[in-house]
């Protein structure tokens, strides 16, 4: 699908935390404010916005928050999410540099007058999905995690414009491209990664069920529901009816944690794309004192095409 014309209404759902933790990897600390602070991942993230803003030309935007990175409901339902990246109580293990310039991107954000949506004890990933249900207009979702494969909808025109190999390299995740990587589409997808399991979020999957086989059940049964029915009514070989059964406390658990939420209780929002800061000079004295630089200067020229 070609990037939309500017006058196309077209929804743009930024997972910001994704995009700013790459941002800090990828650009260099040595990237400071005039002051000294590191502000390589506020403009590494103003760089990307700038990019798709300007390649794909969304009619309304927002950038997605994790008001809660790992969220007590899915805790209690697998123990074992994101527990490997727990640093201490509820805090995340976050790089020190990276630590200061999470409420500079908010800052930010907010004198560019670009809409920062979050929601109690929520992931950026369920406001993503809130937002693409609700959404009456095409709708790109930029991110570099994969869970959100699971709101590709041909359909409803939504697709996920995925960072996994970088921003310049992203690819255009629709249902020709699930079905080319993995035989599957966006329905199954939380199925199938429930099945195959993903060590970065702490969730261990069914032992001795790598991706082939995982795509191959949902792709024949359809659902967990019909793959576990299959397994009971010996459809299956017994050692992946057994691989299944020692799985089965996980698997349902596992279900409601990987699919994002679709319902969190958003308020009515306004998320028109402005052409430009709603005070100019704000964010003028914002970017001298940040030493934002070119990145400043390419987010503005982004939101002047509106």
């Amino acid at each position: 699908m070609a990037p939309s014309s500017p006058t196309q209404p077209r929804l743009m759902l930024f997972d910001t935390a994704s995009l700013y933790f790459r941002a800090f990897h990828g650009m260099p600390t040595s990237l400071q404010a005039p002051d000294g602070r590191p502000v390589n991942a506020v403009r590494g993230l103003l760089d990307f916005l700038a990019r798709f803003i300007t390649d794909y030309s969304p009619t309304q935007v927002a950038c997605c928050w994790d008001d809660a990175w790992r969220p007590a409901w899915r805790v209690a339902l697998v123990p074992s999410y994101k527990a490997h990246r727990v640093a201490y109580g509820t805090v995340e293990q976050v790089p020190d540099e990276l630590v200061p310039q999470v409420p500079l991107v908010r800052e930010v954000l907010r004198v560019l007058g670009l809409p920062v949506v979050g929601a109690a004890d929520c992931e950026a990933d369920d406001v993503i999905g809130t937002l693409a249900t609700r959404s009456t207009v095409p709708t790109d979702v930029v991110t570099g995690d994969r869970d959100l494969f699971q709101l590709v909808d041909d359909e409803r025109a939504v697709r996920v414009l995925y960072c996994g190999r970088g921003v310049a390299k992203h690819d255009r995740v629709d249902a020709a491209w699930l079905r080319a990587k993995y035989g599957i589409d966006g329905a199954g997808y939380v199925d199938f990664a429930v099945l195959r399991g993903d060590p970065s979020d702490g969730l261990p999957g069914v032992a001795g069920v790598g991706e082939k086989t995982a795509a191959s059940l949902v792709t024949k049964y359809g659902d967990l529901d019909g793959i576990m029915a299959a397994a009971t009514e010996g459809r299956l070989s017994p050692t992946l009816t057994a691989k299944l059964g020692a799985a089965v406390e996980y698997l349902g658990p596992a279900r409601e944690v990987v699919a994002v939420r679709r319902d969190v209780p958003l308020p009515d929002l306004d998320l028109t794309l402005p052409s430009v800061p709603p005070d100019p000079e704000e964010f003028a004295a914002l970017a001298e004192v940040l030493g934002l630089g070119g990145s400043g200067d390419r987010i503005l020229a982004a939101l002047a095409r509106r």
